[in-house]
């Protein structure tokens, strides 16, 4: 799913993509729906590789199941292609580790780890007590929170400038879903009931944004998480890490965000014997070997005073309907995760307060990879046709000392953010871009080339 997805993006942005699958049947559904080279075969030789055109690729990326299959494909491609940027995707936290540093390892120049990913977004999302999807900008202050427009909000028929009026603060309406449209407003554009709105703020100032859109703000101290597999289990190591994190931690970076210890973590799974290691592994937290979805279970064990439950097995369908039932059964907040964003959609229109589709979290740090002229960070929102990317500008950046005013993008985009010297700010039109600034811009999808003249070194 990941490469198909992945292959899918990068032939809309009119690259060159070749991709090798060895099961007949998924190569052959590949092929019908991807205007791409497919063969079907395995890439563990260095001949699919050249027929695949390895000798002229700019980029390999490996993304079977096997961690090992896919660092031993990059290790052939680098014994005799090494100019080509190699990506592996792996579950090991420890070849994940390899390349923590920036330097290339085993001949891999970035491994990607899913599960970390997605458990790093599940933290995020705890830690503003779940009240709707946030965004994060590396080590800036301000933040992206979304919400959505009821009949009844104090927003719904007003234009974006009310949010000034209302919190009196930095503060920049991104984007609007409506529909099927995406738009980037004007400071006219009007708010209409089932708008979801994108806010960019500081953390305070979006934590007063749901207060208005009627998101009440609780402490979120007693958390039970479903499934024990792999991001479960990173999600109850990141929940069970205090202020001093150990340096080799996968959460390190997550030191700032637990001031606290919480009340309560229940981690509830199926499997009897990865109950007995989840015991062992995590003494201070209640393990349950239950079936979730068993009525008589939630008043027995009495998980229902929980403030937040995260469903976090390996069916997508089954997060979706516990975390649904969950609240049903009087749970404040839910956090589910799924693997497509389309079943994001179906599951926020149901009523979850955050989704996390884990194949797009994996496929926007592929491509931010892949994209180079300094980025940083990419994430799409709308199925992928707007993208939020952040960049740090090089002192040789064309764009270096230009004003932010001439910035202009053909298909439309926005510079929301500027962090510089460690000050992060919403800019204005006279501001004029400087070296080493960490940017934040939001554009509809195609823009690469234009970003890579833009940003990019000049010859």
């Amino acid at each position: 799913m990941v490469g198909t997805q992945l292959a899918k993006h990068l032939i809309n942005e009119r690259h060159d993509v070749s991709l090798i699958e060895k099961n007949e049947e998924r190569a052959r559904h590949a092929s019908n729906r991807l205007d791409c080279l497919v063969i079907n075969d395995e890439a563990n030789n260095i001949q699919t590789l050249e027929e695949a055109g390895i000798a002229k690729a700019d980029a390999l990326i490996c993304v079977t199941d096997s961690d090992e299959l896919n660092i031993i494909i990059c290790g052939l491609a680098e014994g005799r292609y090494p100019q080509v940027l190699k990506i592996a995707r792996v579950r090991n936290a420890d070849y994940d580790n390899l390349t923590r540093g920036g330097e290339k390892a085993l001949g891999i120049d970035y491994f990607v780890h899913p599960d970390r990913e997605a458990a790093r977004t599940v933290i995020q999302a705890v830690e503003h007590g779940a009240l709707g999807d946030i965004l994060s900008f590396g080590d800036s202050s301000f933040e992206m929170g979304t919400i959505e427009i009821a009949k009844t909000s104090p927003l719904c028929g007003e234009n974006i400038k009310i949010f000034h009026t209302l919190i009196g603060s930095e503060i920049l309406v991104a984007l609007i879903e409506r529909g099927t449209e995406h738009i980037l407003p004007s400071g006219n554009t009007l708010l209409h009931e089932g708008d979801r709105v994108y806010v960019i703020g500081r953390q305070a100032d979006i934590q007063k944004i749901f207060e208005i859109s009627g998101k009440k703000i609780e402490k979120v101290e007693k958390i039970g998480i479903v499934g024990g597999g792999r991001i479960g289990t990173l999600i109850a190591e990141a929940l069970q890490e205090q202020s001093q994190v150990p340096a080799k931690s996968l959460f390190s970076f997550l030191s700032s965000f637990f001031p606290r210890k919480f009340k309560k973590i229940v981690l509830i799974e199926q499997n009897y014997e990865l109950c007995k290691e989840l015991s062992t592994r995590f003494p201070d937290m209640l393990v349950l070997n239950e079936d979730i979805s068993d009525e008589g279970f939630i008043t027995e064990e009495g998980i229902a005073d929980l403030d937040l439950i995260i469903t976090a097995t390996d069916n997508q369908e089954l997060n979706i309907i516990t975390a649904l039932y969950m609240k049903s059964h009087g749970l404040k907040k839910a956090i589910a995760l799924v693997n497509t964003p389309s079943y994001g959609t179906i599951a926020r229109r149901l009523g979850l307060d955050v989704v996390i589709p884990i194949k797009s979290v994996v496929i926007d740090s592929i491509l931010a990879h892949l994209m180079g002229s300094g980025v940083t960070g990419l994430h799409r929102l709308g199925e992928g046709s707007i993208e939020i990317l952040e960049i740090l500008v090089t002192p040789d950046a064309p764009v270096c000392g230009e004003k932010l005013k001439n910035f202009h993008l053909s298909s439309g985009g926005l510079v929301m953010l500027i962090t510089r010297n460690g000050t992060s700010f919403i800019p204005h039109g006279e501001h004029e871009f400087e070296a080493y600034d960490k940017l934040v811009l939001i554009a509809r999808k195609g823009v690469e080339t234009e970003l890579e003249k833009l940003f990019g070194r000049q010859e």
